[in-house]
């Protein structure tokens, strides 16, 4: 780090200064190589929000990890799914001269003015989560998350083989599809995901796709709209587990039965999703794991030792369904 960088020299300088000087060392106390590195390292994170589960888990894993005993000063910033306040977190962080930045941002566009600003600041930038578009790819030191294109995969690759054993794989599948906040990679990626996977199934037909946000709120409100519009939906894709616990609510508004009557997709994977899937109202839920913590951390670690890293860390992840809800619940961390 360039703190701790000066402070040596700064120290390495009173050291020369008085070795020839007995009197002023006994009064002068040169701190120890151990002392010096108890500093800890100051991390400032820009939070999306709390607009989910899963985002509250991703942010209890960074609290947990970037802790004093670890050795950091964590400076979290709750954004509220607000591009213009990490913007403003990211030059807060340049003020205090934080060691390094963690942003997860909100969207992919609009970053390159502020990054290049953290960049002439000389702190490196981790991107957890989310990705940006930016021309200089120097501007971000690495990015940790989930490969989002393939759990859109993910998705539809599992709903072929359940239709297979429900004996419905040759049926005509009207799917309607509640996509996150428009813009952010989670969002671009999964919808890209199932778009192609869509296509080489002819029997499937995405008739309707809106966001919800990744609020629970919005997708019960989008849902009961597709109800209204399409009254024969045989499967829901939610983006995330929370827009599909509101869209349930919406389907057992409308007299049907969520899980039996309209098969439910989601993302994240989060606790509720479990037991939801074993109450029977969820179908399937592709993980997107949360606990970046721990692998920002050793990221940090390796860059503090001068050792280089990945540009792109993904995190491992898994499909869960009503026939294993159950065996994994008790294994799950978030």
């Amino acid at each position: 780090m360039l703190k701790k960088m000066r402070k040596f020299f700064f120290y390495f300088g009173i050291l020369m200064l008085i070795s020839g000087c007995s009197d002023i060392r006994k009064s002068i106390e040169i701190p120890t190589e151990e002392g010096m590195h108890r500093d800890l390292i100051k991390v400032g994170y820009a939070q999306v929000g709390a607009e989910s589960d899963w985002r509250v888990a991703n942010t209890e894993s960074f609290k947990s990890t970037f802790t004093e005993e670890n050795g950091y000063e964590l400076i979290f910033i709750d954004c509220q799914q607000e591009s213009e306040n990490q913007i403003k977190a990211l030059r807060n962080f340049i003020q205090q001269e934080v060691d390094y930045i963690v942003l997860a941002p909100i969207i992919e566009s609009g970053w390159d003015s502020v990054l290049a600003e953290v960049k002439e600041a000389n702190i490196p930038l981790i991107l957890s989560d989310r990705m940006v578009n930016v021309e200089d790819d120097s501007l971000y030191v690495t990015w940790v998350g989930g490969d989002f294109i393939q759990e859109g995969r993910n998705a539809i690759l599992w709903l072929n083989q359940y239709l297979e054993k429900m004996g419905r794989a040759d049926e005509s599948i009207n799917i309607v599809e509640l996509q996150g906040t428009l813009g952010a990679s989670a969002e671009i990626g999964r919808t890209n995901g199932v778009a192609e996977m869509i296509a080489q199934k002819p029997n499937y037909h995405l008739i309707a796709i809106e966001t919800g946000d990744f609020i629970q709120s919005k997708g019960k409100e989008v849902m009961e709209s597709f109800l209204k519009t399409y009254p024969d939906i045989d499967v829901l894709i939610a983006q995330n587990d929370n827009m599909a616990f509101g869209a349930i609510e919406a389907i057992k508004a409308a007299g049907k039965v969520p899980g039996k009557d309209i098969i439910i997709i989601s993302f994240d994977a989060v606790h509720a999703a479990f037991e939801a899937m074993i109450r029977g109202e969820l179908n399937a839920s592709v993980e997107c794991n949360p606990l970046h913590g721990p692998r920002v951390a050793e990221i940090i670690q390796k860059l503090e030792s001068g050792q280089k890293v990945e540009k792109i860390q993904y995190v491992p992840e898994g499909v869960f369904d009503q026939e294993n809800a159950a065996k994994e619940l008790p294994n799950r961390l978030y």
